[in-house]
């Protein structure tokens, strides 16, 4: 979510209280040494074994199939494989699939988990606004690290960090950190700060650094660079970006061949901007779009001409009331689309069960139609048509020899599941994070028996409650 109803006059006041962007570049304020993540579980030789597989490929389903991995790639699948030595995994009564992808997500803002209110001066643009302006790079790291520990632990193996509020490089770095301890894959895109003026170009000069140094922070090739691009703005004064500057950015982000995702036609005040950036001939396989609940019929033409994708927010997008997903819409006209959390600041929580979930009974109600999506077809933009939207699909999304080995088992022993039926419809209508017994990322294991690996969930977020506890008190905000 962009903070639509923050005005310029709001923004030059938060630019004078805290300045610009500092000028130190990346490579100097943090060593390599501090973005490299320490302690992850070695990869090793697994099998899971009598599973139901669901591959999310052309080989459909098997009963009764194993999963071998090996060198944190996917080396066979099948029944009885064949696999001397290796660690086995007793899938006996689980279900096993590719790991749930995330495309856009404010993982910052974790720290302000459920503290948009019922009232104005409680929403999410002003809570975000001014608290964001009192952040800290810790600050960063904790909200981050807190999400990623959720998502793993939730079964997502793939997350966007859509990052709003860097107001130096030590912000990028601490959160780029957070996702490298976690283990997670993920992509990481470089966005400006709360608060700074819309006739402000962000700190690209940060970004043309964390890009050339990108190799001592990518984490092994786990973590991606992109963009967060602010787009044009809108036609409301309050929200317009200036064209010398929007221009400037996605130039920029272009020039280094980052992806670029923006915010684009979410609420009816902002409708138009998906049109307006294809008029200016910029729409393009390297753009992700936000949202897009106001997608015109040929905003949706544009997009699926010029290989756009679009990233879907059900949750936010409906309690913040913007309006309902675009769904169907999307799908047929053949434009790749993927789910997000976008912000526990609105949602709660990190739960892709149940965002699959609120999408089918949103678009079924919608069309009034028992059968409008299934939830076969929900469970594909969760896994290998996320993976798709977000450019990975030959590398994640689906459990093919050769791909990497980013694979969850979800037990079905558990008392809301318990009677074993169609399995699509068991993962989208009753799964919850907790039924996610084993999560695997890249071959290692970040999860096994229900419980986290690579850190200690509950210090986690101990240490995430004080540092929010701390900020609110920094910003004199009710606790």
């Amino acid at each position: 979510m962009m903070p639509e109803e923050f005005s310029r006059r709001n923004a030059l006041t938060a630019a004078a209280a805290f300045g610009a962007l500092g000028a130190t570049g990346l490579v100097a304020t943090e060593s390599p040494a501090q973005t490299r993540t320490q302690g992850l579980p070695a990869r090793g030789e697994v099998v899971f074994r009598n599973a139901h597989v669901m591959t999310m490929d052309r080989a459909g389903d098997i009963k009764d199939g194993d999963v071998h991995v090996k060198d944190g790639a996917i080396a066979a699948v099948g029944q009885k494989l064949n696999a001397p030595g290796a660690t086995e995994i007793d899938g006996r009564g689980a279900i096993v699939l590719p790991g749930l992808v995330e495309t856009h997500w404010h993982m910052w803002n974790t720290l302000l988990r459920s503290m948009s209110g019922d009232k104005p001066e409680h929403g999410y643009f002003r809570t975000t606004a001014i608290l964001g302006q009192k952040y800290e790079p810790d600050d960063m790291y904790h909200g981050t690290r807190l999400a990623a520990a959720e998502a793993v632990n939730s079964g997502i193996t793939h997350v966007h960090s859509w990052c709003h509020n860097i107001r130096s490089a030590d912000y990028a770095l601490a959160d780029i950190r957070a996702l490298a301890e976690l283990g997670i894959r993920a992509r990481f895109s470089y966005g400006p700060w709360q608060g700074q003026p819309n006739d402000q170009v962000m700190n690209l000069r940060d970004l043309e650094q964390l890009k050339a140094s990108w190799s001592t922070h990518s984490n092994g090739g786990l973590i991606s660079l992109g963009m967060a691009w602010r787009g044009q703005g809108g036609n409301n004064p309050a929200t317009a970006i200036p064209e010398n500057v929007w221009k400037a950015e996605l130039e920029a982000g272009r020039a280094l061949g980052l992806p670029i995702s923006v915010h684009a036609s979410g609420s009816r005040a902002v409708a138009g901007q998906i049109d307006a950036i294809d008029r200016a001939g910029l729409l393009g396989k390297d753009i992700q779009l936000i949202h897009a609940a106001f997608a015109s019929d040929n905003a949706i033409k544009a997009v699926a001409r010029t290989g756009a994708t679009v990233s879907l927010s059900p949750y936010s997008e409906m309690r913040i009331g913007f309006g309902l997903p675009k769904v169907t819409e999307f799908l047929a006209a053949g434009v790749p689309l993927g789910l997000s959390v976008d912000t526990v600041e609105l949602t709660g929580n990190a739960d892709m069960f149940g965002i699959m979930k609120l999408l089918q009974n949103v678009e079924n109600g919608k069309s009034e139609s028992e059968f409008k999506l299934s939830a076969r077809r929900v469970l594909e933009l969760a896994t290998i048509e996320g993976a798709r939207s977000m450019g990975l699909g030959d590398t994640i999304g689906s459990l093919v020899p050769g791909k990497r080995a980013d694979i969850i088992m979800v037990s079905t022993h558990d008392v809301n599941l318990g009677v074993f039926g169609d399995p699509a419809h068991m993962l989208v209508t009753a799964a919850q994070p907790s039924n996610v017994d084993t999560v695997m990322v890249d071959g290692r294991i970040l999860k096994r028996g229900g419980k986290l690996t690579v850190v200690d969930g509950r210090k986690v977020a101990e240490e995430a409650g004080a540092a929010s506890a701390a900020l609110r008190r920094r910003a004199n905000w009710p606790i």
